[in-house]
């Protein structure tokens, strides 16, 4: 007798109760948040709003991102960067897009430096949910950073027609809302015409 193959599954979604439990409501503590900023940190404040799209154009409810970026003088907070971080700002944050009536993930930090002469000011994303056998890595890059954005080696790289797929617009109206933020809207495309690129690290 010959064993058939196993039935596939999809993966998760474990992605609330283990990586942002705070969020959904659990009774454990997170090792990161959606709130980046620290009253110790100055820079100007910055909120990331957007959510994941299938390939229909429907937002996916338990999809979780996470980013990590350098605070405003372009320092990441790890022992790799020679110019020593700003301990008062980790740039490490989650969120899910479950628990939001939009489905959005939002993100409220500062906005990031530029690391080096070459590279733009950006964020770095990773998208982790359901059906991911592993999770997928892009960039957010900022609309009204266009004279850096268009020397970035890493920006410049991708096809210039799918450029705008890493490039989070202001938030309409008007980028200002209250207190000050700076508001930027991202969504994360997994499939279709305007999928998001997504790069292999």
């Amino acid at each position: 007798m010959t064993k058939g193959q196993t039935p596939s599954q999809t993966v998760g979604p474990y992605f609330a109760y283990g990586l942002t439990p705070d969020q959904y409501g659990y009774p454990l503590a997170s090792i990161a948040s959606p709130d980046l900023r620290s009253p110790d940190v100055e820079g100007r404040q910055i909120r990331i709003e957007g959510r994941v799209l299938d390939g229909n154009g429907e937002a996916i409810d338990d999809a979780m991102i996470e980013i990590w970026q350098a605070d405003p003088q372009g320092r990441y907070a790890h022992p790799a960067d020679p110019r020593g971080g700003n301990i008062a700002f980790k740039g490490f944050g989650r969120c899910g897009t479950g628990t939001d009536p939009e489905n959005r993930f939002i993100f409220d930090s500062v906005k990031p430096g530029a690391v080096d002469e070459a590279q733009a000011p950006h964020v770095n994303v990773i998208v982790f949910m359901r059906g991911l056998l592993s999770h997928l890595y892009t960039r957010i890059y900022f609309a009204d950073e266009e004279d850096a954005n268009a020397k970035d080696p890493v920006l410049q790289s991708v096809p210039a027609e799918r450029r705008e797929t890493l490039i989070a617009p202001l938030k309409e109206p008007g980028p200002e809302e209250s207190g000050g933020t700076t508001v930027y809207r991202f969504d994360i495309h997994m499939q279709g015409d305007r999928e998001t690129v997504f790069f292999d690290v």
